[in-house]
């Protein structure tokens, strides 16, 4: 099921395949995020996988940050995680699933101008592991995917209002990783893919970097 506020973005996602359902909503109520992991399970008989991807990046120092800046970015990118999973938790004992939530390399170190979703980056990170530490021994296993700079449409939206072109922003970010490129949303999704699989059994509490190596020098 695609779940998202936006009706033509998430009905888009469901037609690209017969076996996905749109369902619209507020997720930051968390009411919302509970009907929603309700209609899934009504409409699958269950539940084996809750992926957390939504995320929203405004680019400010603290200074720049004002009140709903903040307020916003931690609802997106940490609250409705929380809710979602919180929501979801009875439902994954029951089948022994598994929480995928996308966080972001810079939830594991800071990066300029990022102060709000540096923070709540890394707020789900150890939420993540928090959950782990709570429900491994139930059977629930929990990781926490960090990627770089990813090809979707939230990597250029503040770079094209500040007037650079997308081929321009993919240089820019590629050249910021040892491995020459950014990151597709089809890889994010196999590594999604393998952690929900029986394969990655024993992977839990985890946050795994998928950053072209731009990290692997950090503190050296």
């Amino acid at each position: 099921m695609a779940a998202g506020r936006d009706t033509s973005r998430t009905q888009a996602l469901a037609s690209e395949s017969d076996r996905v359902q749109a369902w619209v909503g507020e997720l930051a109520v968390s009411a919302d995020c509970g009907r929603l992991i309700a209609d899934c399970a009504a409409a699958f008989g269950g539940l084996d996988l809750l992926v957390n991807n939504a995320g929203i990046y405004v680019p400010a120092t603290a200074e720049e940050t004002t009140d709903r800046v903040w307020q916003e970015t931690l609802a997106v990118n940490l609250s409705v995680p929380f809710y979602l999973c919180r929501a979801a938790l009875p439902l994954l004992r029951a089948r022994k699933g598994a929480i995928v939530n996308i966080a972001s390399n810079w939830g594991l170190g800071a990066g300029q101008r990022a102060v709000a979703y540096c923070a709540s980056k890394g707020g789900l990170v150890l939420l993540s592991k928090a959950l782990t530490v709570d429900h491994a021994a139930e059977g629930i296993r929990i990781n926490a995917i960090c990627p770089g700079d990813v090809d979707t449409p939230m990597l250029f939206r503040d770079a094209v209002a500040r007037g650079f072109d997308r081929e321009a922003v993919l240089r820019e970010s590629a050249a910021s990783t040892r491995s020459g490129r950014v990151t597709t949303p089809e890889e994010v999704a196999g590594l999604v893919a393998y952690l929900a699989s029986p394969e990655a059994a024993q992977i839990n509490g985890e946050a795994i970097l998928m950053d072209g190596g731009s990290m692997a020098g950090a503190g050296a």
